[in-house]
């Protein structure tokens, strides 16, 4: 067994009731083959891919409430925080969580694997596009242009009005919260709305949501469409992307091209002869594949 078998000697593929054995070997230089021949590579990214910067994915309440000890305490879930009903309840409560997590996605440094993505798609002639569910903005400082980038729950650094009174969205660059981190309250003013002066809210879609406003986000869909219809042989490398928020699986999915699935939880791929699916975090897997690809160079 090679250099990359050392790091993981089998790994077992469950798709419906068939099981696939192949070493990482295997697995890797079949993603690697898939990116050398597409001529477009669609980046898909869930809360795993930021795992390796250090950030939380809130899989489940256990996760959240061990980043948020107050919410644990109160019992309070991820659907309730991350609710505009909680912006109504208890304003500073819920910017206590999303200003805490906009500091947060502030100071955070992207992890290698975002550069050696762009690095991946360099020899594809029409490069990449990113179609992301997360809202914390690292593709962006990591370099990638808006766009080239689909946000589809939005983004934390942009805001829109709770009620919301207009179409407007801006952006939070100049938005200073301070927040009580021990009890998950703001302590700064509350942000407003600049023109009825009520509460603002991040521009991101909730759960029950129906006052998100998106259309920033469909004009980021209209890049991707446009995009994608130059592109002859496209190829999705997903990472991170859980299965009970399953937007970027979906998405990744009908395009109907070869995938290759980055996930230590659910690898399972929907097409087992054309799809790769690795049971590894993303960085990690990232760095092989680039190594493999740099061997047949």
């Amino acid at each position: 067994m090679g250099f990359l078998g050392t790091l993981a000697r089998v790994l077992d593929i469950r798709t419906n009731m068939t099981v696939i054995t192949e070493n990482i070997d295997s697995l890797i230089n079949r993603a690697a083959a898939i990116i050398r021949h597409s001529d477009g590579l669609l980046i898909a990214a869930g809360a795993g891919m930021g795992v390796d910067s250090g950030l939380p994915d809130f899989r489940g309440d256990k996760g959240l409430w061990k980043a948020y000890p107050k919410l644990g305490q109160h019992r309070i879930s991820f659907v309730e925080i991350a609710n505009p009903d909680a912006f109504a309840d208890n304003p500073r409560l819920a910017w206590g969580f999303y200003g805490h997590r906009l500091n947060s996605y502030r100071d955070i440094v992207p992890h290698e694997g975002f550069h050696i993505l762009k690095r991946l798609a360099a020899n594809c002639p029409y490069g990449y596009f990113v179609y992301t569910s997360n809202v914390d903005g690292q593709f962006q400082k990591a370099g990638y242009p808006d766009n080239r980038i689909v946000e589809c729950h939005g983004s934390i650094h942009h805001l829109q009005c709770t009620s919301p009174c207009s179409r407007n969205i801006w952006e939070a660059k100049n938005l200073k919260v301070n927040v009580d981190e021990a009890n998950c309250q703001l302590i700064s003013p509350l942000p407003i709305c600049p023109e009825c002066k009520g509460l603002a809210r991040p521009n991101i879609l909730m759960f029950n949501d129906w006052g998100w406003i998106s259309d920033r986000t469909e004009l980021q869909y209209d890049c991707l469409h446009r995009w994608q219809s130059q592109v002859k042989n496209l190829a999705v490398i997903e990472m991170g992307a859980g299965i009970h928020v399953p937007a970027v699986r979906r998405t990744s999915e009908s395009f109907g091209c070869p995938i290759i699935r980055i996930n230590p939880a659910y690898p399972e791929v929907p097409n087992k002869r054309r799809d790769v699916g690795i049971a590894m975090g993303a960085l990690a897997t990232l760095q092989l594949i680039e190594a493999a690809l740099k061997k047949t160079a």
